[in-house]
């Protein structure tokens, strides 16, 4: 435990000042390759995850979710942030219970999503989407534990692309205790500063899937943590498919030219 409480405070550090990077495995392997390259911070992915086992994601588990931060969080000296869905359950007091499972795991920080997985109703009402934060700082306030807690509005990858009430939300996630606020899909540069600007002085994770932005613009803009969700495991997948594509098409082995030394990373664990 004395280790998991140095993550943690390791953690809570990093989001005090500057930027920093913490990239997303999906698995032990991919874990201890991005710390071998020196970042200071690893978050899982749901996504990445449920690839690996054959499922889309949002076809996860609790009881695989909890397995799966156990494994990633022992495998590797870094703090792990948990990409926790919903908390896998919609009331409040469910959510509290399952927060509290996963604290449990090792991990030194989770979040929670405000979305509902419905199409029609994709984002959970206001007060319950507020209520669900307050039960999981409660949670793991109750834990003494220190875990960073997240507070994310799905809006913009959900079909509600609002600022205003991604703004709204993120505010008073902020108001309920989440230490940090995050709203994937957000890319305009002006959305960016706006949500920096309206949950300040509390830091805001910023998704970059794609090249639209780089590290040191998003510092500018005051961003002080930036994770890439699964897109990591996604550029796996186009290299595994493009590959075994050409195989099964053209009978031809030249995507294995180039190929890096994997053992070479782990020989000495």
């Amino acid at each position: 435990m004395e280790a998991n409480q140095h993550q943690r405070e390791t953690f809570r550090r990093l989001h005090e000042a500057h930027c920093f990077v913490m990239p997303n495995p999906w698995d032990v392997g991919s874990a201890r390759a991005l710390e071998q390259m020196g970042f200071k911070a690893l978050a899982t992915t749901s996504a990445g995850f449920a690839w690996s086992r054959g499922r889309a994601d949002n076809q996860i588990t609790l009881d695989q979710t909890l397995e799966h931060l156990r494994e990633i969080a022992a495998a590797v000296a870094l703090p792990v942030n948990a990409d926790f869905e919903g908390g896998f359950a919609i009331e409040p007091t469910q959510v509290a219970a399952n927060v509290t499972l996963a604290v449990a795991t090792g991990i030194a920080g989770l979040s929670i999503e405000d979305a509902t997985g419905d199409p029609d109703h994709p984002l959970y009402n206001f007060e319950l989407a507020v209520a669900r934060i307050q039960a999981a700082r409660q949670a793991i306030d109750e834990t003494g534990s220190g875990v960073l807690l997240t507070g994310r509005s799905e809006g913009f990858i959900c079909g509600r692309p609002d600022i205003a009430e991604t703004i709204r939300r993120l505010q008073a996630y902020a108001e309920a205790g989440a230490d940090c606020l995050y709203a994937p899909g957000i890319h305009k540069r002006d959305d960016i500063a706006a949500v920096v600007a309206a949950v300040a002085p509390k830091p805001v994770n910023l998704l970059i899937n794609a090249p639209y932005i780089t590290v040191a613009e998003a510092a500018d803009l005051g961003v002080r943590r930036i994770s890439v969700g699964g897109a990591l495991a996604r550029t796996a997948w186009a290299g595994f498919l493009h590959a075994a594509r050409e195989i099964a098409d053209g009978g031809t082995f030249a995507c294995f030219e180039g190929l890096p030394k994997v053992d070479a990373m782990f020989l000495g664990r």
